[in-house]
């Protein structure tokens, strides 16, 4: 089980994480065998919870188990989705389902087995700053200490060699639709709180669901498989042009694959963000399993007679929005092929409009005199998911490490679980100097450019690196 806080120290530890998602999970596991390696992570949550609103029963992760924590850095790493099952006697049952898709409850719960018992994990420490102290030549972390409402208990300092952020996304709500959330009155949430409301928007009079993607299509399905037939009452409408099919080809597939990672990286800054926004469906498409239980369950109420009462229409955009009285909400949207404008009225709002990188600045405020960033005032970030940071800070080995929020650096693959260990085992290595972790020189078969980009190479460290001894309860 997770230790007690450790008393600060004026010691500089090695590594502190930032932020206890799946990425700095995945780091934390990884960095668990190196045992002179003195890591900390912090973590303002009371615990892992990996986007519990959306956890809808039978709703699977679009990557196989095998994207795990750490079994495509080290399948023989303790923490493995397998070792999990095994751990639980659960490991012949899965042979026997022969799932490749694992359900998006079953890796929140084997994450959460992982964050129990790693150690060096620090829930409810929210950090506050991170600043640069030249003359120390460390970090300095500042947190505060959280008791179990939430409200501040006591503040701390840490001093720390290297920094990796890992804060990941928060939910994404459109401008016009903003207000209505912060109201209270007529349900308009956002799908990551669906599971929380589910029985009241079961009951509701109309619901409608604002966006195309994943998010919209599972939540529009257990909305439609929990309404009585001939009685949906049902609206689901995104801005893409038709409510489109996650690209799933094998070749598309090594778009995430540390290949591509590499080749990426080193295109042009306005050629990068070319792509990003081109390749939507890579990862922002339905999975086409779901698209078939959709169309199977709208077919099966059409069997006595009738059609159900839901409408899909894909294309349109929310302009404005609006309460009428305490019941109803007004929604004003635009069909974008038709140039048609329109009204439409619901008893709730389901806003499946995904994620969004949370923001770096607050955090990294106290290094901005350091921060080195491109034409569009976005942080530099080098091969190695390393900040590039003024040389005063980087020629003494220090650096402060990005997971989940370099896609205008490395790509559409930034977010994907596929790519989580790869990248904290990028990270280890760069940080201790070693090859802990032995990555492969080819991932895919496709080769994207007429140069070929080689896995980058552990750099050479300007200082060697001096692990600090391992101190009791990390």
């Amino acid at each position: 089980m997770n230790t007690p806080p450790h008393p600060d120290t004026a010691t500089p530890r090695d590594l502190v994480g930032i932020g206890i998602g799946p990425s700095n999970l995945s780091l934390a596991a990884l960095a668990h065998p190196l045992a002179e390696l003195d890591a900390v992570f912090y973590e303002q949550r009371p615990r892992f919870d990996w986007h519990p609103g959306l956890l809808i029963d039978g709703a699977r992760i679009q990557v196989p188990f095998l994207a795990d924590l750490v079994t495509l850095a080290d399948p023989t790493s303790p923490w493995t989705f397998l070792n999990y099952l095994r751990t639980h006697q659960r490991l012949y049952p899965f042979y026997v389902a022969e799932r490749f898709h694992i359900q998006r409850a079953e890796y929140d719960t084997y994450c959460r087995w992982v964050a129990d018992n790693l150690p060096g994990l620090r829930f409810r420490h929210q950090v506050d700053a991170v600043h640069w102290n030249g003359e120390r030549d460390v970090f300095e972390v500042d947190f505060t200490r959280l008791d179990t409402d939430g409200e501040a208990e006591a503040v701390g300092r840490t001093y720390t060699k290297n920094v990796v952020l890992g804060i990941g996304t928060e939910p994404y709500v459109p401008d016009p639709l903003r207000p209505l959330v912060d109201a209270p009155g007529v349900p308009v949430l956002h799908a990551n709180d669906y599971l929380a409301h589910r029985d009241s928007l079961l009951t509701a009079g109309h619901v409608t669901v604002v966006g195309s993607g994943q998010s919209g299509a599972e939540v529009f399905l257990d909305l439609l498989r929990g309404r009585p037939e001939g009685r949906e009452q049902l609206l689901w409408i995104g801005r893409t042009e038709a409510f489109t099919p996650m690209e799933y080809s094998k070749l598309g597939l090594e778009h995430f694959t540390p290949d591509y990672t590499r080749y990426f990286h080193a295109l042009a800054e306005p050629v990068r963000d070319r792509l990003v926004a081109a390749q939507w469906q890579l990862h922002k498409g339905i999975d086409a399993g779901t698209l078939a239980a959709i169309h199977d369950e709208l077919y099966r109420r059409t069997l006595n007679g009738g059609w159900p009462d839901a409408v899909l229409t894909p294309g349109v955009q929310v302009r404005t929005a609006g309460r009428i009285a305490t019941t109803q909400i007004e929604l004003h949207v635009e069909h974008i092929q038709q140039n048609t404008r329109s009204r439409l009225t619901t008893n709730a709002v389901v806003l499946a409009t995904g994620h969004r990188e949370r923001p770096l600045d607050r955090i990294l405020a106290g290094l901005d005199p350091y921060l080195r960033r491109d034409n569009s005032e976005r942080p530099r970030i080098d091969e190695h998911f390393r900040l590039v940071l003024d040389p005063s800070v980087t020629a003494s080995g220090r650096n402060v490490y990005i997971q989940n929020a370099e896609r205008h650096t490395h790509g559409i693959g930034a977010p994907d679980l596929g790519l989580a260990a790869h990248r904290s085992a990028t990270v280890l290595n760069a940080l201790t100097g070693k090859d802990n972790y032995p990555l492969p020189t080819r991932t895919a078969f496709t080769s994207f450019g007429l140069q070929q980009q080689r896995q980058p190479q552990i750099p050479p460290a300007r200082r060697p690196m001096t692990l600090t001894p391992l101190r009791e309860g990390i």
